[in-house]
C-alpha cells in the first residue's frame, strides 16, 4: 500500500480511530479511502478514552505509537488531538476542508453518548458522520431469538450466530492520499500515557505484542500449532495453549472477521480444536450482545434480585487479594501474572474472581474495577460478562454454589506447580525473573519483598466456601 498526493476535486475525508488500530479489514479506513480525496487519520484523546484505567490507556498509546509508524512507512501520518471529540473534529474538518468523518461503530455505552454528539455537531456542519462495523462480528441488534428480542443465554446464541455468513476481510487499501498540508497535531509523549502505570510499564512491555504486524504472526503461530489441542490445552494453565489474541482484539489490531475466517478455514479443513475457538470467539460476541442489549451489565448486578446480596465493599482481605497475597498460590501466581504481563489467563481468571466474591464474600464490582485499571487486554464486554456470570448475578451465569477450589483447581491445570513457581517467586528456591518482575512491577506503596516469607492463607478454603454457601442460602438467591 502506498500513499499518493491527492489531485484536485475530491474532498478529503477524517479517519478517526479509537480501537481499530489496523489498516486491513477496516470498514472505516476503506469507505475514507474509497471516496478519492485525501485521508486523514485522526486519533483523539478525549474525556472517555482518558478515563480508562493505567494499564489499558498505556497499551492505546502503545497501539497509537504502532499505527502511527505504520502509517508513517506508507507516506501518510497520524494526526493526535486531546479534547471532547464533537469539537475536535469539527475543527479538524474545518481546517481540512473535509466533508466527511468515518469510524469504527462502537457499542460501550460511554462511547454510542459520545458518538451521537459527534454525529449532531457534524451534521450541522454538513459534514457526513459515518460509522461502520468492524469490533464484532455480528450487529446486535441484527441478531434475536425467534420472538424477536436478546438472547440471554450463550448456546442458543451461539446456534444462532454459528451459521450466519460473515463478510471477507477486507484488504489494506491501495492508496492513501495525503492532503497538501497536514492538520496541526500533537506529540504522543507529551500525552504521558503510562504515567499511572509508574516502573510496570517496563515489565509488562516485555510481554506486549503491540500491533497489526505483531497481532498476524500471533495468529499464525497460533494456528500453525497450538490450534490442535486448544480444546484441552486452554485450561492448562502451565501451557502455552491459547491463541493470546485477546489483547490485539481489544485495540483492534486485527479485525474479528480475519481471525474468524481463519479459524473456520481450519475447521471446515478438519482441524482439531477449530471450533472450540471459534466457540470462543462467539462468546466474545455473546459478552457485546448483552452490551449492547442489556447496558447495565457493566455498572450494576445485571439480575436485580442480586441486588441484596450481602457483599463486602473495600477491606483489607479485598487489598490482600489485589496484592497477590492471599496465601492461596494459584489465586496469588493469577494476581502477579497480570501486574508482570498485563494479561491473565482465563483459567486463572474464573479463580481469581470466584475467590474474591465467594471465598471472600467481596462485590464483584471491586474486582472488575480492578481489573479494568490492570488489564492490557481489557474489553469492557468481556469483563463485565466474566465478573457476573463468575460471582452469579449475571446472564447464563454459573450457579452461586459453584465455588472454584484453588488447590483442586491447580492440581487439575497446573498439576506439577509450574505456573504457581513462574509468577510466586516464595515457592521456588530460585525464583525465575518473572516472578521477580512482580516485585519491580507492584506500586512501591505496597512494599512488597520477595525475601519475606510466603503470608499465610487470608481464609480457609472450607471455611470460606461455607460462609459463601451459608450467605447464599440466607438470601435463597438460587440462579
Amino acid at each position: 500500500m502506498a500513499a499518493a498526493q491527492a489531485g484536485a476535486g475530491a474532498a478529503p475525508a477524517v479517519w478517526w480511530v479509537r480501537r481499530d488500530f489496523r489498516l486491513a479489514d477496516n470498514p472505516a479506513l476503506t469507505a475514507a479511502a474509497a471516496g478519492g480525496g485525501p485521508v486523514i487519520p485522526l486519533v483523539i484523546l478525549d474525556p472517555e478514552t482518558a478515563a480508562m484505567g493505567a494499564a489499558p490507556l498505556w497499551r492505546w498509546g502503545q497501539a497509537v505509537a504502532a499505527l502511527a509508524a505504520a502509517l508513517a512507512a506508507r507516506g501518510s501520518a497520524l494526526v493526535l488531538r486531546r479534547g471532547p471529540a464533537a469539537g475536535v473534529l469539527a475543527a479538524r474538518a474545518d481546517q481540512s476542508g473535509a466533508r466527511a468523518v468515518h469510524w469504527a461503530r462502537a457499542h460501550e455505552p460511554a462511547a454510542l453518548a459520545r458518538d451521537r454528539a459527534v454525529t449532531s455537531v457534524l451534521s450541522a456542519r454538513g459534514i457526513a458522520a459515518v460509522d461502520h462495523p468492524g469490533r464484532i462480528l455480528h450487529d446486535p441488534a441484527a441478531v434475536s431469538t425467534a420472538a424477536g428480542g436478546p438472547f440471554r443465554v450463550y448456546t442458543p446464541f451461539w446456534r444462532a450466530v454459528r451459521g450466519r455468513p460473515v463478510d471477507a476481510p477486507l484488504p489494506a487499501p491501495s492508496r492513501l492520499p495525503a492532503p497538501a498540508s497536514w492538520p496541526a497535531g500533537e506529540r504522543l509523549d507529551d500525552w504521558r500515557l503510562g504515567a499511572a502505570m509508574g516502573p510496570g510499564a517496563a515489565v509488562v512491555a516485555r510481554h506486549a505484542r503491540v500491533g497489526e504486524a505483531a497481532a498476524q504472526d500471533r495468529l499464525a503461530a497460533f494456528l500453525a500449532g497450538p490450534l490442535d489441542g486448544y480444546a484441552g490445552d486452554r485450561d492448562r494453565l502451565d501451557r502455552a495453549g491459547t491463541s493470546r489474541l485477546s489483547e490485539n482484539l481489544a485495540w483492534g489490531e486485527i479485525g474479528p472477521r480475519t481471525v474468524w475466517h481463519a479459524a473456520l478455514a481450519a475447521f471446515e479443513a478438519g482441524r482439531q480444536g477449530a471450533e472450540t475457538f471459534l466457540k470462543e470467539l462467539v462468546w466474545r460476541e455473546f459478552a457485546w450482545h448483552l452490551m449492547h442489549h442489556t447496558p447495565h451489565i457493566a455498572e450494576r448486578n445485571w439480575r436485580p434480585e442480586w441486588d441484596g446480596f450481602p457483599w463486602a465493599g473495600e477491606s483489607a482481605v479485598a487489598e490482600r487479594w489485589r496484592r497477590g497475597m492471599t496465601g492461596i498460590p494459584l489465586v496469588d501466581a493469577a494476581m502477579r501474572e497480570m501486574y508482570v504481563t498485563g494479561t491473565m489467563h482465563n483459567r486463572g481468571r474464573m479463580v481469581v474472581a470466584s475467590f474474591l466474591t465467594k471465598h471472600l464474600l467481596t462485590h464483584w464490582r471491586i474486582g472488575a474495577d480492578w481489573f479494568a485499571g490492570c488489564l492490557i487486554d481489557w474489553d469492557p464486554a468481556s469483563n463485565a460478562m466474566g465478573w457476573q456470570w463468575t460471582a452469579g448475578p449475571g446472564p447464563d451465569a454459573a450457579p452461586f454454589f459453584r465455588i472454584f477450589n484453588p488447590d483442586a483447581q491447580a492440581a487439575r491445570f497446573d498439576p506439577a506447580g509450574a505456573y504457581r513457581r513462574r509468577f510466586v517467586a516464595e515457592l521456588a528456591p530460585r525464583p525465575g525473573p518473572e516472578a521477580l518482575d512482580f516485585f519491580a512491577a507492584a506500586p512501591r506503596s505496597w512494599g512488597l519483598d520477595p525475601a519475606r516469607p510466603y503470608p499465610s492463607p487470608v481464609v480457609g478454603l472450607d471455611e470460606g466456601r461455607a460462609r459463601a454457601l451459608a450467605a447464599w442460602a440466607a438470601r435463597g438467591t438460587g440462579t
